[in-house]
């Protein structure tokens, strides 16, 4: 075990903390005293959408909530904030390196500047980074997954429930990642259903202008691909992903979620008949285990990866429709074997 002690000390955040996190985002601790220092856990920071995006950053939460349970140490989760910068969010997380947290992860590829810059100032630390490979470093741990395989299979849903031939994807932002979501999910559609039609959108070029924070902007992309008759529509969008859920239960038609099982979520629950499935990678067991390693005396650094093999990517069966629909759940499940042995190669980009 990394820590000799387990002192939780009771009260409100030391004022260096609130002062260096005011600049940079709002934060929740489950306790805060400087007599702590040095004993504390798991820490991480929101991508945008912030918690409460009932996608991707709310399965980061659950990681730090399965960490602060069970190890029984101080935990923090901090809000992103509007226009902030690079070294913005380097402060953030040399912040909580100087509070005593370790680890610490930032919650999306936008963090990697941040993320190389901390972890140099800071090698007693490790850090994670969630969807980024890019950083090579002894105290840093890539969290990243094979999004086009659960993707795939989501294209294979889609194309065994289309009654039109038209489905449709809705990306947040035109970036890398969200090119594997839309290249395996054409892959499924196009390999299960030759005559279905995929149509995709991009709701912005950069995450700055609100590709994945904006539930409005999912909404119209979604109303525009179902007046050309989608009848299935697969978000990869964050919070975004909201409206494309709420587009697609207003005309009747099915959505399917991503990152999150969807269909569980509180804050979607009035749609949820129309979430035929989610697409899934386990963001909160990556972090978790990230939390663990640290927590056993052996910090996992280097590129961690998540697959239909490890099982951190996956689709949901929450909804009954879905789950028991025979034919359907045999055409994932052989197509989930065929990706596993490597007989399909699904694409990335």
């Amino acid at each position: 075990m990394r820590r000799i002690s387990r002192i939780t000390v009771a009260g409100a955040a030391t004022a260096s903390l609130a002062l260096a996190l005011a600049a940079c985002g709002g934060t929740s601790t489950s306790s805060g005293s400087s007599e702590s220092k040095g004993d504390k856990g798991l820490a991480i920071a929101y991508d945008v959408g912030g918690k409460g995006d009932q996608s991707f950053n709310d399965a980061a939460f659950a990681g730090l909530e399965q960490a602060k349970k069970e190890f029984k140490y101080e935990t923090a989760d901090i809000e992103p904030t509007d226009g902030e910068t690079d070294a913005d969010k380097q402060q953030r997380l040399e912040s909580l390196a100087k509070q005593g947290y370790n680890p610490i992860v930032g919650v999306g590829y936008a963090y990697a500047a941040a993320v190389k810059g901390a972890a140099e100032d800071f090698p007693d630390v490790t850090f994670g980074i969630v969807d980024d490979s890019t950083i090579e470093a002894d105290n840093v741990a890539d969290l990243v997954f094979s999004e086009e395989q659960a993707s795939y299979l989501a294209g294979v849903a889609a194309a065994k429930s289309t009654k039109s031939n038209v489905v449709g994807f809705v990306g947040g932002v035109d970036n890398p990642l969200i090119h594997k979501f839309q290249a395996g999910y054409e892959q499924g559609v196009t390999d299960t259903n030759p005559k279905a039609k995929v149509i995709s959108q991009f709701l912005t070029q950069t995450a700055e202008e609100g590709g994945f924070s904006s539930p409005d902007k999912g909404k119209s992309a979604a109303e525009g691909q179902i007046e050309k008759k989608a009848d299935v529509v697969y978000a990869a969008a964050g919070l975004s992903g909201q409206g494309v859920i709420e587009a697609a239960a207003a005309n009747k038609v099915w959505a399917i979620g991503v990152d999150s099982d969807q269909y569980k979520q509180e804050a979607l629950a009035k749609y949820k008949d129309s979430i035929l499935t989610s697409a899934m990678k386990d963001v909160a067991k990556a972090v978790y285990n990230l939390a663990k390693s640290v927590e056993d005396g052996k910090p996992a650094t280097g590129i961690v990866q998540g697959d239909l093999k490890t099982g951190e990517v996956s689709l949901s069966d929450s909804n009954p429709k879905f789950a028991d629909d025979t034919e359907l759940q045999k055409a994932i499940e052989a197509a989930k074997e065929k990706i596993i042995s490597g007989d399909i190669k699904v694409k990335s980009s």
